[in-house]
């Protein structure tokens, strides 16, 4: 069975991403667009598009042009938009890198994605260079400061200048932000200009923000939940953003006051926060109508709380990256349902399907879900085995999350065929820990595994062979916390004899997974 939205679908114009967002911008010259929390320093909606057209001419001037590849790899800030529509609008597409990522990591982005630049700051200007200096990048440009970096405000050239490239918007790119998908290392996600313009089209179909709206940008704009749900819809909406280079709780509590943030989009360990945290108390956040989590699952009873405390609407969204992200939601004016991602949104299809057979299940019965709509990517960038496993001839994206649909037609995601964990939201593949976990002169074979944490919803673990007769698991946890970013860092590291195993040499994670289980219930 094929199930639909409830609401009509939309109608997706045939245009670039960055003519789409700004298009009302000159409008709205002197509403603010973003503010940087914590300066206070205001973007106008006249100065951002000035900006993006300016900064399309420098980069047009420097040969950026159709299908060349921007890195941004840098925190939240005003000029996190700016770069990333003035790519789009050269012609070309920016690649968002979690700026936590090591010099390693970065590299690894930089080389797979092509990226001829990178876009940083000065606090990051070490691992930026050493990152570059693997993948070839040819310019290292930095917002504020110098350390060795070129200026950002050298790139800027005549905003008459800015360049009228001929875009197909259903083929041509407009973003490359990374994910582990159903399964394996990261991958770039090929999002078309078509995939995220029709998303901002069914968002604001079905949630509805304008101009007097505020918006705490707490959640990572390399991430597609913010680049898409808050940064984009937030300035496609003329709403204003209050932008937070890094997330600290009691400066997300000042800032939903002081700028009576009227929309916040989370994740579940922000929600944790919000229902329990007694700095709550102190802050006036009657301002706060409607509080949207993603990312991962939300738990009815913790809704519900949050709902009660802040006196707001609190429903829950789905989405992938894959999906531009977001497939599923509940309207805020819409009867709500806590633990549930709603129905589909305009202009989406979805099914129920036994992963074994590839047939729908029957009704009342949970199946893996498929998707299909405009949000769906491309496919994944020099990977035609892993988009031919997740995109199927006739278009469905093939999700990898087990899902239950109500009579009222909303679904409950109710588990996982993936092998992913989900830290405060983040995607940590176990692929990629393992890989690096198993280099360690001490560990002979390893595998890891999320299991359930209150604050971060999952936390990686991993069960290691020893190599020889002791295992110093601190100095493993230590080890891997200095390769990696803080959401892959290993939290915890037990010893296991042999790592349970199919013929064919895959781990059976499964049977750790139930280990966990059954001593949790003990």
């Amino acid at each position: 069975m094929i199930y639909t939205a409830p609401d009509d679908d939309v109608d997706i114009p045939r245009v670039d991403v960055a003519s789409f967002v700004l298009e009302l911008a000159d409008e709205q010259a002197t509403s603010p667009a973003l503010i940087d929390g914590p300066t206070g320093t205001a973007l106008t909606y006249g100065e951002l598009a000035e900006r993006v057209r300016a900064l399309a001419a420098g980069l047009a001037s420097r040969g950026f042009g159709h299908g060349d590849v921007l890195g941004v790899y840098m925190p939240n800030l005003p000029e996190y938009a700016v770069a990333f529509h003035a790519a789009a609008a050269a012609g070309g597409m920016c690649t968002t890198m979690n700026p936590l990522y090591t010099a390693r990591e970065a590299a690894d982005q930089l080389v797979d994605s092509g990226a001829r630049m990178l876009l940083t700051i000065p606090a990051f200007a070490e691992t930026a260079r050493e990152a570059a200096a693997a993948a070839s990048v040819e310019a290292i440009i930095g917002v504020g400061g110098r350390e060795g970096l070129t200026p950002l405000e050298e790139l800027y050239g005549d905003p008459r200048d800015a360049p009228a490239p001929p875009l197909d918007p259903p083929t041509d790119l407009a973003v490359l932000p990374y994910s582990s998908g159903t399964t394996g290392l990261p991958k770039g996600v090929m999002l078309t200009h078509r995939n995220l313009v029709a998303n901002l089209c069914q968002l604001q179909a079905a949630f509805p923000i304008g101009p007097d709206d505020v918006l705490i940008g707490c959640l990572p704009f390399f991430h597609i939940y913010g680049m898409t749900v808050i940064m984009n819809q937030g300035l496609r909406a003329g709403a204003t953003i209050v932008t937070m280079p890094r997330f600290d709780l009691e400066q997300f509590f000042d800032l939903l006051e002081r700028h009576r943030v009227t929309r916040a989009y989370i994740v579940p360990p922000m929600a944790l926060a919000l229902a329990k945290h007694p700095s709550v108390d102190e802050h006036d956040l009657s301002a706060l109508d409607v509080i949207m989590s993603g990312a991962a699952s939300l738990g009815a009873e913790l809704a519900e709380q949050v709902a009660e405390r802040i006196a707001s609407v609190v429903v829950q969204g789905y989405g992938l990256t894959e999906t531009s992200p977001v497939t599923h939601g509940i309207r805020p004016d819409a009867p709500n349902r806590p633990g549930s991602i709603g129905p589909p949104l305009p202009n989406t299809e979805c099914r129920l399907v036994d992963p074994e057979s590839g047939s729908d299940v029957a009704a009342g019965e949970s199946g893996e879900l498929w998707l299909r709509g405009p949000q769906v990517m491309k496919g994944y960038l020099n990977n035609p085995e892993a988009t031919a496993a997740t995109l199927d001839p006739e278009g469905w994206l093939h999700s990898g999350d087990v899902a239950a649909v109500h009579e009222d037609g909303y679904f409950a995601i109710v588990g996982r065929l993936k092998e992913l964990i989900k830290y405060k939201g983040f995607q940590v593949a176990p692929a990629e820990l393992e890989a690096l976990i198993v280099t360690h002169p001490q560990v002979s074979d390893v595998a890891v595994i999320g299991v359930p944490d209150a604050a971060a919803g999952e936390l990686p673990k991993a069960y290691v062979v020893p190599a020889g007769e002791e295992l110093d698991a601190d100095a493993i946890v230590d080890w891997v916390g200095g390769q990696v970013a803080p959401q892959k860092r290993v939290r915890l590291v037990e010893a296991i004899d042999e790592i349970p195993k199919s013929p064919s040499g895959k781990i059976l994670r499964r049977v750790l997974l139930e280990r966990e289980r059954e001593r949790a219930a003990r």
